[in-house]
């Protein structure tokens, strides 16, 4: 324990229980497998040939010897009076959804990620490590790694479909967020109050400095034009990745409400859950935010509610208990996805003609398998949210309020040069403490503070165009 660490040795403990406890222990497997989420059974052909007054249809086998060889598709009348069955899903009929197992290991690594983060927080709480590395900050890291992995993933599923409208809507959008990032960029801070320019005018002038002292006369006059140039292009992948979890999110919400019609408590959590983005957008305009809540306007006079370090933590908070509730309410949206099968059989009796056995059974079967995606891209955005969120109150030193604010950071100083002779071990030593100072003199809290409050804010706006986009398109467009 002391030659490793406290912080490694919970690390590695974390990564043994989830890898030895995932098959007996699921936090994502009992999220979609608990029996409160029931899926609709496709119905065989022999029910189909009953409701259609058919005969029961011969096998294969039968029809040759009987000297039958057309093999025309079994086909009912549309507007038969077909009832789906249910049952609850299990963890044998989660296997057959299509990518569970990376789901499944997502979900779960980002609610260890959070369990360590957690433990690291009151570590440093309790114990004050000064010269420890926080280990929760590289487990949020992958989150957000793997977050983006896994929108990348299911991105590239659309990419591959046969008919190709999803492409082009993914497109579309991106180029939509590349335009909508630069303006982003482009507001003053007094009101969109990110704090990327002072952080990046803090990055650009030490590494200047830094350059100096090795003899480089080099300025850097593009640094902030390059990193807002990939910031642009980060901002409009991360938009396109969010369109149909967006889109999705849309769908859900709408035939959640009509499934809860008789729940108003529930509707209430509901209308919550879908406007949490618009919460988050709007906690980081400055002036109907913290100029609003620091200068409240009282009669002739202004008071100040709060202070600037308790309008972050409340900010802080506010993003977490908002992810809370979006959690609370998954197993409304899933169920109301897996009602898909339901409204479209209800839909396909009010047509007119006759459809394959085959097609009623594939497009029953479709909506189940793809529950696990549906889980992807409503959970996806939420964990996304919530480790940039604690990234940036780690990184960008900000308090949860619960204990005294740890006392400002003194500027970085600059790295002395490596010095000539000694061991190896204590060379290595010394280069690593180099690298680091270095690293630690360029990339201030500052700097961080500024990129991770840009991210959180820029996901949460990627899902306010996208919902309300799909808001339109489910009640409008697809309706006409």
């Amino acid at each position: 324990m002391a030659v490793m660490g406290v912080q490694v040795v919970v690390s590695l403990l974390a990564a043994s229980i989830m890898q030895k406890m995932a098959p007996h222990c699921s936090f994502a497997r009992w999220l979609l497998c608990n029996g409160s989420l029931r899926r609709y059974k496709h119905p065989s052909d022999e029910e189909l040939c009953a409701l259609a007054g058919k005969q029961r249809p011969k096998a294969k086998r039968d029809r040759r010897m009987n000297g039958v060889t057309d093999d025309k598709p079994l086909s009912v009348p549309r507007d038969i009076d077909l009832r789906l069955d249910t049952s609850p899903i299990t963890a044998v009929d989660a296997l057959v959804l299509r990518y569970f197992l990376e789901y499944q290991w997502f979900v779960d690594f980002a609610v260890y990620s959070t369990a360590v983060y957690v433990f690291t927080e009151g570590y440093y709480c309790l114990a004050d490590p000064q010269k420890e590395t926080n280990i929760g900050v590289l487990w949020c890291l992958l989150t957000v790694i793997f977050s983006i992995k896994v929108f990348f993933m299911v991105m590239r599923h659309y990419f591959r479909s046969e008919e190709g409208g999803e492409r082009s809507v993914c497109l579309t959008f991106a180029f939509f967020f590349l335009l909508l990032a630069m303006v982003a960029l482009v507001i003053r801070e007094d009101y969109l109050e990110f704090g990327l320019e002072p952080g990046l005018a803090g990055v650009s002038s030490n590494l200047e400095s830094i350059l100096k002292q090795r003899g480089w006369e080099w300025t850097l006059p593009l640094t902030k034009l390059a990193f807002k140039l990939g910031l642009v292009a980060l901002c409009s992948f991360l938009g396109a990745c969010l369109t149909f979890p967006g889109l999705r999110l849309a769908q859900t919400h709408l035939d959640a409400l009509r499934m809860a019609a008789d729940k108003p408590l529930t509707q209430v959590l509901l209308h919550m859950s879908f406007l949490a983005p618009v919460l988050v957008v709007v906690m980081w305009i400055k002036p109907i935010s913290r100029d609003f809540l620091l200068h409240a306007p009282m009669g002739k006079q202004t008071v100040q509610i709060m202070s600037d370090s308790a309008y972050n933590t409340a900010r802080l908070w506010t993003i977490v208990g908002l992810c809370l509730l979006r959690l609370a309410v998954t197993r409304h949206h899933l169920q109301a996805y897996l009602g898909l099968a339901e409204r479209w059989v209800e839909q396909m009796r009010k047509e007119a003609g006759r459809i394959t056995v085959l097609e009623i059974q594939r497009k029953i079967t479709r909506i189940y398998c793809y529950v696990s995606v549906v889980s992807l891209q409503y959970l996806g955005p939420v964990i996304l949210t919530l480790h940039c969120t604690l990234l940036l109150k780690t990184l960008g030193h900000h308090s949860w309020g619960l204990y005294p604010e740890p006392p400002p950071l003194p500027p970085a100083a600059t790295a002395a040069p490596p010095r000539p002779g000694g061991k190896d071990g204590e060379d290595v030593r010394a280069a690593v403490e180099q690298i680091t100072g270095i690293l630690g003199g360029i990339f201030t809290p500052l700097f961080f503070r500024g990129l991770f409050a840009f991210l959180t804010w820029w996901v949460a706006a990627c899902q306010v165009v996208t919902s309300l986009f799909g808001l339109y398109f489910h009640q409008y467009l697809a309706a006409s």
